[in-house]
């Protein structure tokens, strides 16, 4: 016990030097040492700095005053140089180096040995004793009326008994007082649990990038939340209103490789950490998540413009997954085989990839991002996500709540940006694994560009969904469902259903879908009671106007026309009533492509064969439906039919991450949903032991 104690003494004395590393700025930089500093026992101090290229911090505690009694038989030159030398207290030898290398600053460690013992409290030093921004206009308001600082500090512990300031602390605010130093926040407190940096007064200011005009999405590398230092930007637009909410900055190329290294950093300490403490920090995430769902909702609203019911529904399906990556540690598991040979047991484990990265689309900003990395973390990888940069707030928001709920730094990362970030995660030699989501030709793209660079990938790429409605299907039940389905989030999920073919003719399900479409309430999203809002950009307003406009010249009838639709107080917003084109053939361009927008296609079929033809002859079918009252023909088209998903008097629109497409639409071997998503993110190695018994065995030595 005794020598436990002792061991343990030893390393606190140690005070080990903080880990080096590369950094995406000099502030993170300082901050790194600083907590590490803390962790250990010790303050750190700016004690050079030229700014942009170099930054030298030491340790800020002295050392011990050297023996100042002078030998015998000293010399007068060596008792001048020993007093000059040895007259002062000695500094601690301990100095760290960053420097700024090809737009990264990286950490060394110079020195990293101590001359005193560590801090038995850290708020004992002098650069915990700072004053609040009010007790600095106290103080300047005092000064003012003539009180001397011992008086001031009376006063200010009247109110403050816990203060630890000396009057030399007053002295030295007082000086900037008189420099016309008036920016108080310099000298709010540092708090040492946080950053005990002396003069770091970035950590104590807001953001840079929340004091933007409007606010500047920021990356998250490394556990912080940084302004890029780009100076491109796009602007994310309430589709609604046309105000420009945020704006997300191009993450530079720096930027992303200091994301990448911050992954790769965190993932050997992640790795190991216990399952179970990874389970328990998904719980707190979920937690954060239900109590912060309004705001998260409010926010996929305002830059996505789906209504609010749709917006808490694309977080709550979120959630499902994290709720699913609470039991992980049950599903993550390997194979035992006993005695496969004589006294040799085989067994296999599944671990982590590394780094993965997952790319994200605009039609679920909070739903797919946590489909891919609450699995993706949870089973010991670290992951950097790039949200669409058309709505990236949700993800944002929610890397804050994960981040509090106590993942650790450089797990989770966050980068921005369009084709060249795309390209640099698929390039990237130390991204092991790539979840996308999106448009056909962006995900062929990516997998065939990531799978050339030998990672694994997972496509989820366009979809073009189908009904058959048979004639004895329930009439109000499948009403209801394909209008939920066909305009529910202005058509632009990737689950929603674009097609509907008839068996045996339209009549009478035409003139009662028109009935029914046209109560639909076009409004903002935000508005109470709306049922269709606006569609995500201007863009994406005109190329769907431009394909109901083709369809129309290649003979499809316009039954219902949503184009010209004015929302009183909205004029510039991107609306598109709901719109039915009726007489559709394969060959139309409106059926061939993936519309994205509350547009449906009314086609017919003479019997369910037909349709299984024209379901299973689209190069884009994702999931496909029947409505019907027979069971024979139910079980009939769930055999034939070739989608991945089915549904049975139901429309697709999958509460859990099932991307199970059997054509072009995934590309990959592994989908996001369930044990597949496990399987996708870990890698299984084998293990084959023997263990013999030495007495038994020394023959063979002879």
């Amino acid at each position: 016990m005794d020598i436990e104690c002792s061991s343990e003494l030893t390393e606190e004395l140690q005070m080990l030097p903080p880990p080096p590393g590369t950094f995406i700025d000099r502030e993170e930089l300082i901050q790194h040492v600083g907590e590490f500093a803390v962790s250990q026992g010790y303050v750190v101090t700016i004690k050079q700095s030229k700014r942009d290229k170099v930054v030298v911090l030491g340790c800020d505690r002295g050392g011990v005053y050297r023996n100042r009694r002078k030998p015998v038989d000293e010399s007068a030159a060596e008792r001048i140089r020993r007093r000059k030398t040895g007259s002062r207290l000695t500094n601690c030898p301990f100095e760290v180096v960053g420097k700024k290398d090809d737009g990264l600053w990286v950490l060394t460690v110079k020195n990293g040995t101590h001359n005193h013992e560590p801090l038995k409290d850290i708020a004992e030093h002098p650069s915990a004793r700072r004053f609040s921004e009010k007790e600095v206009l106290l103080i300047k308001e005092m000064t003012e009326a003539g009180l001397k600082p011992r008086q001031i500090l009376r006063r200010l512990r009247q109110s403050n008994p816990d203060l630890l300031s000396t009057p030399k602390h007053v002295y030295n605010v007082k000086a900037k007082l008189r420099q016309g130093n008036m920016s108080v926040r310099n000298y709010k407190s540092l708090k040492p649990q946080k950053s005990a940096v002396r003069n770091n007064y970035l950590s104590v200011m807001e953001p840079s990038w929340r004091q933007h005009n409007p606010p500047r999405v920021p990356n998250l590398i490394g556990g912080r939340f940084v302004d890029s230092q780009s100076f491109t930007s796009i602007d994310v637009v309430n589709p609604a209103t046309q105000e420009v909410v945020s704006q997300v900055p191009l993450t530079t190329n720096e930027e992303f490789r200091a994301a990448v290294f911050a992954a790769k950093r965190a993932f050997p300490s992640w790795r190991n950490t216990a399952s179970t403490v990874r389970q328990r920090i998904m719980f707190k995430f979920q937690e954060l998540i239900k109590r912060d769902i309004d705001k998260l909702a409010m926010n996929i609203t305002n830059e996505h413009g789906k209504v609010l019911k749709d917006a808490y529904d694309d977080v709550l399906c979120g959630l499902e997954v994290v709720e699913h990556a609470c039991g992980l540690a049950n599903l993550q598991i390997g194979e035992f085989v006993s005695n496969v040979s004589d006294g040799v047991d085989s067994y296999s484990i599944r671990e982590p990839l590394g780094v993965c990265a997952g790319i994200c689309p605009f039609d679920f900003p909070a739903m797919i991002p946590l489909w891919m990395l609450s699995i993706a973390v949870t089973c010991g990888n670290t992951f950097i996500l790039k949200p669409s940069e058309k709505d990236p707030g949700a993800a944002v928001m929610l890397s804050e709540l994960a981040v509090e709920a106590g993942l650790p730094n450089g797990v989770l990362n966050i980068v921005h940006g369009t084709n060249e970030i795309t390209n640099a995660i698929c390039d990237d030699d130390d991204i092991n694994a790539i979840s996308f989501v999106g448009p056909n030709t962006a995900g062929s793209y990516v997998y065939s560009r990531a799978s050339a660079k030998g990672k694994r990938v997972q496509c989820n790429i366009g979809a073009k969904n189908h009904a058959v409605v048979m004639p004895d299907a329930s009439m109000d039940a499948t009403l209801n469902a394909i209008v939920t389905a066909g305009f529910g989030g202005a058509g632009q999920k990737r689950m929603s259903l674009s097609t509907v073919i008839f068996v045996g003719g339209l009549t009478p399900w035409e003139d009662k879908l028109v009935e029914r479409v046209k109560t639909l309430r076009v409004q903002p999203g935000s508005e109470p009671d709306t049922d269709l809002g606006p569609v995500i950009s201007k863009q994406a307003k005109e190329l769907i106007c431009r394909l109901i406009q083709s369809s129309v010249d290649s003979g499809a009838k316009l039954v219902v026309d949503g184009r010209n639709i004015l929302v009183p107080g909205y004029e510039h917003g991107n609306f598109i009533g709901p719109t039915i084109l009726s007489d559709v053939k394969v060959s139309m361009e409106c059926y061939k492509e993936e519309i994205c927008g509350p547009v449906l296609l009314f086609m017919e079929a003479d019997s369910m064969e037909e349709a299984i033809d024209i379901v299973n002859g689209n190069k884009y079918g994702n999931g496909a439906s029947i409505f019907t009252s027979s069971r024979v023909a139910a079980r009939k088209f769930q055999t034939e039919v070739a989608v991945g998903q089915v549904g049975i008097n139901v429309p697709i629109s999958a509460p859990f991450p099932s991307f199970t497409g059997l054509k072009p639409l995934f590309a990959g071997d592994l989908n996001l949903d369930g044990k597949a998503g496990i399987q996708f993110y870990t890698q299984i190695k084998t293990v084959t032991q023997q263990w013999k018994d030495v007495a038994a065995d020394t023959s063979s030595d002879i």
